[in-house]
């Protein structure tokens, strides 16, 4: 039988927010660990700070989220959207100039791969709870 467009539309959202969620992600972890090597190399002039560690946290609580995305789509669009949160503050605190810019670099692709995955939760939901069908059907 056909796949409904509603059952389509969840899936396509699901499958661009995992995308995007790990894009940004292989990404924002790539930036870290090249931030650390040259920590430990010692080419770093500045120690291990709390501003350092803020964006290691968050960092970590993003790849939980993409990890968690592939079994619970609203913990882990939660847990994005909180990543988005948090780099929105701790760059809104911590950044120098064009905070908007520096954000929507880092924390705009957060947000959106956290609202489609939620949307994609609520319409497995519906989903479930129309038996599979379409609710105009």
């Amino acid at each position: 039988m056909a796949e409904s467009n509603h059952t389509r539309s969840m899936k396509r959202t699901r499958l661009a927010g995992r995308i995007i969620g790990i894009g940004i992600t292989a990404f924002f972890l790539t930036f870290l660990i090249g931030e650390t090597v040259s920590e430990i190399q010692g080419k770093s002039t500045d120690p291990l700070t709390i501003e350092g560690v803020t964006v290691g946290l968050l960092g970590t609580v993003g790849l939980a989220g993409c990890i968690l995305c592939w079994w619970r789509e609203r913990l882990a669009s939660i847990l994005l959207i909180l990543t988005a949160v948090g780099l929105g503050i701790h760059i809104g605190i911590c950044a120098g100039r064009n905070h908007l810019m520096a954000w929507s670099m880092l924390g705009l692709p957060y947000l959106v791969a956290g609202l489609l995955l939620l949307n994609s939760w609520q319409l497995s939901k519906k989903d479930a709870v129309t038996g599979g069908s379409h609710p105009l059907r």
